[in-house]
């Protein structure tokens, strides 16, 4: 199955092109070019450096959130535009999830941090079962001082929100090489041809990021 993937939710975008589960290509680009001009450019690039074309992708796979609102939406968008135009289906998958994925370590359950503004932290956790990932807690945004009060010895975190606080962990608590708290297109490639593998489905029309919040528009508008 040939498969594209497409990352728009932190700061580096990126773009993979693989045959089922085997990456073929990857790029990476700073958010200067993740604009929806460039990004569409750099998808038919990729797909140009392994020979194909639009017709010839059999799923779109999308980093549907939480993260950038910017980034998310022009992610999202391109992959229903280019699933529309090539009949192609496309699935969204959860950006921590793709930060766990990523995970180096011998750990057993570990805490996602992606960082939501206004001093507080998009907060996910996952319990590895074999080769598999499930939820262990319910997701959430939460303040930055209580997620450092709520971490306990021999716990371990990953993800972007570390990026200016590692240093501030407490002792005993276990954080991932920093190469990995950004979530790839690559990764990204294969969760999505193994879930989609396993039966998963998401519907083209009804396919939106996923936020953890209301936009700041919506919030105003919210108050009147």
């Amino acid at each position: 199955m040939n498969v594209l993937a497409l990352e728009t939710s932190c700061r580096n975008a990126s773009v993979a092109v693989l045959e089922n589960d085997r990456l073929l290509s990857h790029c990476e680009f700073g958010s200067s070019r993740r604009t929806a001009q460039a990004f569409a450019l750099e998808i038919a690039g990729q797909l140009s450096s392994v020979g194909w074309g639009p017709g010839d992708v059999q799923l779109i796979v999308v980093s549907q959130g939480p993260g950038s609102f910017t980034g998310l939406r022009i992610g999202v968008t391109a992959a229903k535009t280019l699933a529309y135009a090539t009949g192609a289906p496309v699935l969204g998958v959860n950006t921590q999830q793709v930060i766990a994925y990523q995970a180096e370590g011998d750990w057993a359950e570990i805490t996602v941090v992606g960082d939501a503004g206004r001093q507080q932290l998009f907060v996910d956790c996952f319990r590895r079962i074999a080769d598999r990932l499930e939820p262990a807690c319910s997701p959430g945004i939460v303040d930055i001082s209580a997620w450092h009060q709520s971490l306990s010895d021999g716990q371990w975190v990953t993800g972007p929100g570390l990026s200016q606080r590692v240093d501030q962990l407490p002792a005993g608590v276990r954080s991932t090489p920093s190469a990995d708290w950004l979530p790839r297109a690559a990764t990204l490639g294969r969760i999505g041809y193994l879930e989609f593998q396993a039966g998963r489905r998401d519907d083209l029309w009804n396919l939106k990021p996923i936020y953890y919040r209301p936009s700041a528009a919506e919030e105003k508008l919210a108050q009147r």
